[in-house]
């Protein structure tokens, strides 16, 4: 709440703001709340030259922080907390401990004594004060001769120029270790530190005029070297020379890479700042920049304005008891804070004239934190809950995931990126033909490295790069391949082979070939650019490229024509299954079934007690988690509001037997095979909840007998045809990176939005570094008629929009 700070139920420990509060005590009838409030003290000069605290009140729109640093020497914090019991909103001062019985004030102290939800995400700082090295004072340097050149590194032991290490002692060149983003190197400077013993070196790429990163072999820590100026003059290296590179790296690699940041970035290039709605920065929580990039381009499109912003008020009226834990009022709520213009502000003019006149900058306190947008969305997955950079690829179809799964009304905004894909595999020997389709978000187009009209050049610089790396001597610039658009797009409707491909035809493996067309194509064709591969080291790498990506864009002719004149399908005949002759097969069926059958036996008691304690009876609450299939708390607490008239409402819970309920959940699989009817047991449960017969079994059949998928289906799919076999729209884009989907030939197909395909380039997503493991994201848009950049929390006027260096590129359908 903007003004009247947190309220904090002290029986669910959920916070609510001031707007919410009243309608969470009329819900559940909890009276007992922690009021939190807090005022920022902002100092301001006093008359003798002192500070005085001028007091404010601290916004807390949830987790939508401006980027101001309240942590800094100009502010202070005032905290204030009460117990406001309803429903007469008494209030009692905290802390009260002669008032208060004994569990109320351990209660509230636990409560204001613990991090924040987003704040728990963040580990605590590992950095700590360096120390002076013991060796630094006594180092002994051998006089070898040997010189370190300003550039054009490698270890001295293995081919890697990355994470190189200068020792100290005798300048050995070595390899650091490797670590598990991939990075890193052969642990070779270790390796020479245990037969030689010489203690201290200085990691190459580091070196300023204000110091290095030196690493105590013996110490096993990073340390200070005071008279590290000295030490590296012993090996002809001026520090007051040296910068430090972009990634902390000096290689045969940075002058690309620093070369690449700058054209990204803009660099050099005074770019005019922009503000408003629609111009409101996002900070970095520490390799957040894929999310911060795909978010800007998310919310430029009309359709998810209108799905979250427009929808706002409703999400907001209707959203759970835990907002955190809410897809779609997170997604308001970032959203609200990216284009309402409430975080986007130019300065005041009294503010410049200050500036100018005390010959000082302060950057604008502008822009939005995401921490409990990125703290929610990245739950529970290995790679985005870290803080390690991600692909903002793999980022984009994750967050389409959760669209599908969390709809917001009628229509699903992700409608707007989905088309199906025909794809025409032929038995190169029989010549016959099969075709299938798949529901797709992204064409993903190869880079056509042949295909390059600069081959001359590169030819020319390789050899110079070699020979300058075996003089060690700087590199030369760097020449950068120059692909045609056209020749990726060609190489996206050839052919490919198909690996263990078996022909129905021959009844045996068999070549293969695969070719991939349009079936529909979608409102905004998304497009991804192939540049990452794998080297020898399976190191991922990437293609530093030139591709000349048209503004307008025409792949009509990518249209699916489907079975043509001639060709001969391959018979539908599936491949034979081979059944192990293993003794534990039928061990695995069993826990395979019960998974299967038997998983809405089990009861969340962490649900039921959390439902208990809001008053309701004990096997009310079991029979509401039990039917609502562990769905949670929430989700049980809207079951028992519905039931609560019931005459059997508080009634125990019977749960059948395990022998019954194994002989009917094997009945009922073997009527999967017969008639494809589900098993009753799962029906019944979807009944329970409100649901009809029809759509219960309609939703099992989609999902192949998955409980909770089913339930996720029915919310997704709240008007479906009562006769017709639904497409197998419901998807696991977890398990599958590109999202694709085997659409079937039922009547009810996938959701789609066909058209022509004629589109208009609206924005690009830019990486740079050497992996995806690695580096930085940036957003460029077309707005108002020209071009933005959205640099995390800097968004400004565009002058040189890189578009040949962009990874993902946004289209949208030109009207016909």
């Amino acid at each position: 709440d903007s003004e009247g700070g947190l309220y904090v139920c002290m029986n669910t420990f959920l916070g609510f703001g001031r707007e919410h509060i009243e309608r969470h005590y009329r819900k559940t009838g909890q009276c007992v709340y922690l009021h939190l409030k807090r005022h920022v003290v902002e100092k301001v000069p006093g008359a003798s030259g002192g500070a005085l605290p001028k007091r404010r009140n601290a916004k807390l729109f949830l987790d939508l922080e401006t980027s101001s640093d309240l942590n800094s020497d100009d502010f202070e914090y005032e905290d204030e907390a009460k117990l406001i019991i309803f429903p007469d909103h008494y209030e009692i001062s905290l802390p009260n401990i002669e008032e208060l019985p004994a569990l109320v004030t351990i209660a509230c102290d636990a409560l204001l004594s613990a991090k924040s939800p987003y704040r728990k995400q963040e580990p605590d700082s590992w950095e700590e004060e360096l120390q002076a090295s013991k060796h630094a004072k006594t180092l002994v340097q051998l006089d070898n001769g040997v010189r370190i050149p300003p550039s054009g590194w490698k270890c001295s032991k293995c081919d890697l120029r990355e994470n190189l290490w200068l020792n100290l002692t005798d300048g050995s060149v070595l390899c650091g270790k490797w670590f598990f983003d991939g990075s890193g190197g052969n642990g070779h400077a270790m390796e020479h530190y245990k037969e030689t013993g010489y203690p201290l070196a200085v990691k190459l790429g580091t070196i300023t005029p204000d110091g290095a990163d030196v690493y105590s072999f013996d110490e096993e820590e990073p340390v200070l070297d005071p008279h590290i100026a000295k030490h590296l003059a012993h090996f002809g290296i001026d520090m007051l020379q040296m910068q430090v590179t972009e990634n902390g790296l000096r290689d045969n690699d940075i002058k690309p890479r620093v070369s690449e940041w700058e054209v990204i970035q803009e660099a050099g290039v005074k770019l005019k700042p922009m503000y408003g709605p629609g111009y409101t920065g996002m900070k970095n929580l520490g390799n957040s920049c894929y999310l911060n990039a795909v978010m800007q381009a998310i919310f430029s499109i009309p359709e998810f304005q209108r799905a979250y912003v427009g929808n706002l008020p409703r999400i907001f009226d209707y959203s759970p008891l835990d907002p955190t834990q809410d897809f779609n009022t997170q997604m308001a709520k970032l959203g609200h804070g990216l284009l309402s213009g409430q975080y986007s502000k130019p300065p005041m003019k009294s503010e410049l004239i200050e500036q100018v006149m005390k010959e000082e900058h302060k950057p604008q306190h502008n822009g939005i934190s995401p921490r409990m947008f990125k703290a929610f969305i990245s739950k529970g997955h290995p790679e985005f809950s870290s803080n390690r950079q991600q692909d903002a690829q793999e980022f984009f179809l994750h967050l389409i995931n959760l669209v599908e799964r969390n709809p917001v009304g009628s229509e699903n905004p992700s409608d707007v990126f989905r088309f199906l894909v025909e794809e025409r595999t032929q038995c190169c020997q029989s010549r016959k033909v099969r075709y299938t389709e798949r529901v797709d978000y992204i064409m993903q187009l190869p880079v056509a490295m042949e295909a390059a009209t600069n081959k001359d050049e590169l030819i020319a610089y390789e050899l110079k790069r070699r020979e300058a790396e075996a003089a060690r001597r700087p590199l030369p610039e760097l020449v950068r391949a120059k692909i045609p658009f056209s020749a990726c797009l060609q190489a996206f409707s050839e052919p490919s082979n198909v690996e263990d491909f078996w022909s129905s035809a021959l009844q045996a493996k068999s070549a293969g070939v695969k070719t991939s067309r349009f079936a529909s194509f979608p409102e905004y064709l998304v497009v991804q650019i192939k540049k990452f591969t794998f080297g020898l080291d399976w190191i991922p790498k990437k293609l530093d490229v030139s591709i000349d990506m048209p503004d307008f864009l025409d792949i009509s002719h990518l249209r699916a024509r489907g079975l043509q004149p001639g060709e001969e399908e391959l018979p539908d005949i599936a491949p034979p299954i081979v059944i192990p002759d293993d003794p534990k097969v039928d061990e695995i069926r069993l826990l395979y079934f019960r998974r299967s059958f038997l998983v809405a036996l089990d009861i969340d008691e962490s649900s039921v007690m959390q439902l208990a304690e809001m008053g309701f009876p004990l096997e009310a609450c079991r029979k509401a988690v039990y039917y609502t299939g562990n769905l949670g708390a929430e989700v049980a607490f809207n079951w028992i509001i519905a039931h609560m008239e019931e005459p059997d409402f508080a009634e125990p819970l019977i749960i059948p037997a395990f022998g019954e309920v194994a002989s009917s959940g094997a009945a009922a699989l073997g009527a999967v095979g017969l008639d494809n009817q589900p098993p009753e047991e799962m029906v019944a449960i979807i009944i329970s909840m409100g649901f009809q017969r029809n759509l219960a079994i309609q939703a099992l059949k989609a999902t192949n007998n998955n409980l909770e998928r089913a339930l996720e289906w029915i919310f997704s799919h709240p008007d479906p045809e009562e006769e017709s076999d639904p497409a197998l729209d419901t998807m696991d884009m977890e398990n599958n990176a590109n999202a694709n989907i085997l659409a079937e030939t039922g009547s009810e197909g996938p959701r789609i939005k066909d058209g022509p395909g004629r589109y208009e380039l609206f924005g690009f997503i830019s990486h740079m570094g050497t992996s995806t493991m690695s580096g930085h994201y940036v957003c460029h848009l077309r707005k108002e008629g020209r071009w933005v950049i959205y640099n995390d929390l800097r968004v400004c006027a565009s002058e040189r929009p890189p578009k040949d260096l962009g990874y993902i590129y946004f289209y949208h359908r030109i009207p016909s």
